[in-house]
């Protein structure tokens, strides 16, 4: 099975809509692994958003994921990272479709709600950034033989 990181941001946090990601992520079968509900500290800021510190947004971007505490969480399930990446949407969600998680619950792509990684890669590099491998925990879903072939 593939692991994905899921993070919802201080938006959805302060909106008290946490419950509503975790159910939609559970409903579609995935299994949720690890999770960690605080505020970032500086240098997981700077190592889960490297690729985007010399960008012009970054001042932004940093003053908003540090502004309120966020749900860090490690999702298991096949396919995950796609999987999970559809359901939330687009980045944008003036572009996500209705369905979606950022298409229905998010206005502005700077309150997208939630971060899912973008790929295998990103997902091994974004929870080792935020987990280790003892937070992880194992276990058998009860619907696990009629999720899956």
């Amino acid at each position: 099975m593939e692991q994905t990181f899921v993070m919802v941001k201080p938006d959805g946090v302060a909106r008290g809509i946490i419950g509503e990601v975790i159910t939609r992520l559970e409903g579609k079968g995935l299994k949720m692994v690890g999770a960690r509900f605080e505020r970032l500290p500086e240098k997981r800021v700077m190592e889960q958003y490297r690729e985007h510190i010399e960008k012009p947004f970054f001042p932004s971007l940093h003053h908003y994921i540090t502004s309120g505490p966020c749900l860090l969480m490690v999702w298991e399930g096949r396919s995950a990272v796609s999987v999970v990446r559809t359901l939330i949407g687009k980045t944008n969600p003036a572009e996500a479709a209705p369905g979606t998680i950022r298409g229905d619950l998010a206005m502005d792509i700077g309150r997208n709600v939630v971060h899912a990684s973008d790929s295998p890669e990103s997902a091994r590099r974004e929870i080792s950034i935020h987990f280790s491998e003892d937070e992880i925990c194992t276990y058998k879903r009860t619907d696990e033989p009629v999720l899956y072939e």
